[in-house]
């Protein structure tokens, strides 16, 4: 039998074979035959089984044509009658057959199969030339793993730690621009060039790195230093008991740092330590360039162990050594004032000292406010010198105590506002007494966001001095060595958009000077009229 392909190729359409060849039926069929491809596909059938190709023929013609005459030879069904035919009288019999229309579109149908063969050949080529290509790319990338896992295979456990520390930085740094330079060529160099073959030198290589960024509140903490830091937010710590701020004097002759407050009955309350006393030295370190955070840090120590302080009391030195204890840190002192007046009853004053944010802030001035509430006080003095911050949803808290409704700061990024919080009256507790905030160069951080917040809402009247300026907020991230960061992830903007980053919170009035630090001062201050520090109390607490 010959093959589709050997039948297919050279023989002429119209010679003498064709009389007795069954395929010459196919000519008639054509006339019904939507397309030549259909046409070729059924002649190569017959070419191969001759036996099928009567029916085959015969099928497409009745699905294909439509409006056939019955009387037509070919309408007759596939059996001995259609066999009987030959091609002579088929061609006979059909008048309408035009055998030239037939030649060009059979031949268009061959013309079909040799593009389809050659689509195919084209679809092998390109099968084979995207399998190559696959196979390429998968080399190169496996060329390109290897050699970009070879150099992270050779980093030792030094070098692991600080890409750790600057990952952290990398994600949540405020300033993406990294002051000025590139973040990612920097970690190379270092890679490279700083030695990192102890804990202390890759300490030292990530201190270098975080002083690349110019900003002092970015700071590493050995694990010591970020367990105290932690532990210092918390209600309890241990250390000896005392506040503290940088020096009140704006002319800076003071040195050291100002006592603020001693604990009750805590080590430096018990050696007779108070506020307004100078911390000069801490364990023979002067603490002249130091920076209040390394203090806190040097003043805090396991329980029980000693640290030795030089105090200025006035004009005298002293030397003091104090024991470590565990101390309970009540945020908030406060005290009801009276102040004569010229009628039966007298002025009621309610003073609240907030000492620090730590998680007891807000919840401890919410109680302080109700229980001089239930003294019929008229007016508030809420006390916030010295007052260095902490945590800053506390600050966020403690605002909305005051506030019926407001922004109460944003925060900002180098590309401009990130978030606002606001004060929606769900947690007011005082929004309608006479409000007083009392101010200085301590006052940092969350306070300076409390302050601007009830300055630039109305809510607030502020007295003393240009707050500290730490217009910056820091996150705090855990190192796997138990070391940690304390990171610049934003800066922020009062309600009323200004920046005080450096330049802190200008008050409204100034206090007189010098003004006592505790409450008993401030209230002997407002209840004696010829005291030096005397304020006017009508002036004072005139309706906002």
């Amino acid at each position: 039998m010959e093959t589709a392909a050997s039948s297919f190729a050279p023989r002429p359409l119209f010679s003498s074979s064709h009389k007795r060849d069954p395929t010459f039926n196919l000519l008639f069929i054509h006339r019904c035959t939507a397309t030549c491809s259909q046409l070729t596909r059924i002649y190569i059938s017959h070419l191969s089984l001759p036996s099928l190709y009567v029916r085959k023929a015969y099928a497409t013609r009745k699905t294909r044509c439509n409006g056939i005459d019955k009387n037509h030879p070919s309408q007759v069904s596939y059996n001995s009658s259609f066999h009987a035919l030959t091609p002579l009288e088929i061609i006979t019999s059909h008048h309408n057959l035009n055998f030239k229309r037939f030649r060009s579109n059979f031949i268009q149908g061959a013309k079909i199969i040799k593009i389809a063969c050659c689509r195919g050949k084209l679809k092998q080529v390109a099968l084979v030339g995207f399998f190559r290509m696959v196979v390429g790319l998968v080399f190169v990338m496996a060329v390109s793993l290897t050699v970009s896992v070879a150099p992270s295979c050779a980093l030792t456990e030094e070098n692991l730690l600080f890409l750790e520390a600057w990952r952290a930085v990398d994600r949540a740094y405020y300033d993406k621009t990294f002051n000025g330079q590139s973040w990612f060529r920097y970690r190379e160099t270092a890679l490279k060039n700083e030695p990192m073959n102890t804990r202390e030198e890759t300490y030292a290589a990530i201190k270098k790195m975080l002083s690349t960024l110019d900003d002092p509140f970015t700071r590493f903490l050995e694990p010591e230093k970020f367990k105290s830091l932690r532990s210092g937010t918390k209600a309890a710590l241990t250390g000896v008991g005392l506040s503290f701020a940088y020096p009140r004097a704006l002319d800076g002759t003071d040195q050291g740092f100002v006592v603020m407050s001693s604990t009750p009955d805590g080590p430096a309350d018990k050696a007779g330590i108070v506020p307004g006393d100078i911390i000069l030295a801490i364990n023979d370190i002067s603490t002249e360039n130091m920076d209040i955070y390394d203090a806190a840090d040097r003043l805090q120590g396991p329980e029980g162990s000693s640290v030795d302080l030089t105090i200025r009391k006035g004009s005298d030195i002293n030397h003091i050594t104090l024991k470590r204890e565990r101390v309970m840190r009540n945020p908030v002192k406060s005290t009801l004032c009276e102040i004569p007046a010229a009628g039966k009853e007298s002025s009621r004053v309610g003073y609240i000292k907030l000492t620090t944010f730590n998680q007891n802030a807000s919840e401890a001035v919410r109680e302080a406010i109700n229980k001089l509430r239930n003294d019929n006080v008229k007016a508030f003095v809420l006390d916030l010198r010295n007052n260095s911050g902490g945590l800053f949803p506390q600050g966020i808290e403690i605002a909305k105590i005051w506030l019926e409704k407001g922004v109460i700061v944003y925060i900002c990024d180098s590309r401009g506002i990130r978030d606002i919080y606001e004060a929606d009256g769900a947690n007011t507790v005082s929004v309608s007494e006479p409000l007083i905030v009392l101010v200085n160069k301590g006052t940092a951080s969350a306070s300076e966001i409390l302050a601007g917040a009830l300055k630039d809402n109305k809510r607030a009247v502020l007295y003393g001095e240009p707050t500290f300026g730490k217009g910056k907020i820091q996150s705090v991230f855990e190192l796997s060595d138990g070391s940690g960061l304390a990171v610049t992830v934003a800066r922020y903007e009062t309600p009323a958009h200004t920046d005080i980053d450096k330049v802190g919170i200008i008050p409204d009035h100034p206090l007189p000077m010098p003004f006592p630090m505790d409450e008993e001062g401030f209230c002997g201050c407002i209840r004696d009229l010829s005291s030096p520090c005397n304020l006017n109390p009508a002036q004072l607490f005139a309706k906002l």
